[in-house]
């Protein structure tokens, strides 16, 4: 018998009321990932892909449809169920990068080895290799501040690995870089992914880019399209 998905969403619907008129964001989205996949999604500005990332991230409820995450339907516990999920078994790589500026980058790799619970010894051997694994093995009293943008987002992979997702979101990580270090970005989360067989769903603008996973997905006028 095949494994089941890792990750399936079965019609999806979203949309958003700007003044009177009502904008279908997601339309009918029906998606299967299976486990150890890297899939990147993309589409024009306003498609829906973000929105989609973050249903498939437990992050926004849809109006309508389901999110299946290794066997658990999504959005049917309570908050704080749903958070803990979140933090314990998805890992996720925003544009912004999000690190608390007053924070050293070991300091904010380590905060959701905190949150999890994890013993102090663990967290603090997990941060120190994930910061190395990312090439900030010098940088780790640093911070935010003192980084570069490329060496922010580097921090931000090793937070959102520290806690051993088996599953990552990444959302337009090069965004914010210049094009080299955009293609060094995206080759240090390919790596990290499939020597560790994690699934990874990223949202991307650069279509060279989105050629370097598994499976490269359009969305457009929210609908998935062949």
């Amino acid at each position: 018998m095949d494994a089941p998905f890792h990750l399936s969403a079965s019609r999806i619907r979203r949309s958003y009321r700007i003044g009177r008129r009502t904008v279908e964001v997601l339309r009918d989205i029906n998606l299967d990932i299976a486990h150890g996949e890297t899939v990147f999604l993309v589409g024009a500005s306003g498609a829906g892909k973000t929105t989609l990332l973050y249903t498939l991230a437990g992050l926004e409820k849809p109006e309508a449809g389901s999110v299946t995450f290794e066997g658990e339907v999504l959005y049917s516990q309570g908050d704080k169920a749903e958070c803990l999920r979140r933090n314990r078994r998805i890992g996720f790589v925003f544009q912004g990068y999000f690190l608390l500026p007053e924070l050293t980058a070991f300091e904010n790799v380590l905060l959701p080895s905190h949150i999890h619970r994890i013993p102090d010894a663990t967290a603090r051997a997990r941060a120190e290799n994930a910061l190395e694994r990312v090439g900030l093995a010098d940088r780790m009293q640093h911070l935010p501040a003192e980084l570069s943008g490329g060496e922010q987002q580097r921090v931000a992979i090793a937070r959102a690995l520290i806690n051993e997702p088996s599953l990552l979101f990444a959302d337009e990580p090069t965004g914010n870089l210049d094009s080299r270090t955009g293609a060094t970005i995206i080759e240090l989360l390919l790596t990290l992914v499939r020597e560790q067989r994690r699934t990874m769903v990223v949202v991307t603008h650069d279509p060279n880019l989105a050629q370097r996973g598994d499976r490269r997905l359009e969305i457009r006028d929210g609908q998935i399209v062949p």
